[in-house]
């Protein structure tokens, strides 16, 4: 269970690793279900045999917008949960690498470093994440990204001084 903070202690954590989540394996359901939402049917996802035969892989991979939507997941897991916060947006990614394919039946976690946290107008906080999956038993991760969110809180409860 994530801990709870004050909005005041986030600034303090800038540059340590605040989050590391629990495994989530990716079976075949779940890729044929991303599949399904988004309309990419490739092989290399969906057809078991064709994917074992005619790629390096094995079988199937995740597809890479998969894994990268687990962060979310991930994120509700393990990250400290803000006392203040009366909402969370996600406000994009600087940068995203898909490393290494996750093939499927494998687990993954994510490890979050909180990069930056600033205050910026009344009621929010913009803080940067440093993330990375990874995939058991495995030496490279799946990816790396820079991740930003927005933290929103009603103006009474910012901190004094900044």
């Amino acid at each position: 269970m994530p801990v709870e903070i004050s909005l005041s202690d986030v600034p303090g954590l800038v540059g340590k690793e605040i989050g590391l989540s629990n495994w989530i394996t990716v079976d075949q359901t779940m890729i044929d279900a991303f599949a399904g939402a988004t309309d990419d049917h490739q092989f290399i996802h969906v057809d078991p045999v064709r994917a074992a035969a005619e790629t390096s892989f094995g079988g199937t991979i995740a597809h890479g917008f998969l894994t990268l939507s687990l962060l979310s997941a991930m994120n509700y897991d393990c990250l400290p949960k803000i006392r203040e916060q009366t909402m969370g947006i996600n406000y994009g990614f600087d940068k995203i690498r898909f490393m290494s394919p996750v093939r499927c039946g494998k687990r993954i976690r994510g490890h979050f470093v909180l990069s930056e946290a600033r205050f910026r107008g009344a009621g929010m906080m913009m803080t940067t994440y440093d993330v990375s999956i990874e995939i058991e038993d495995e030496k490279k991760p799946a990816l790396t990204a820079t991740w930003i969110t927005i933290v929103q809180f009603d103006p009474k409860d910012r901190p004094e001084g900044v």
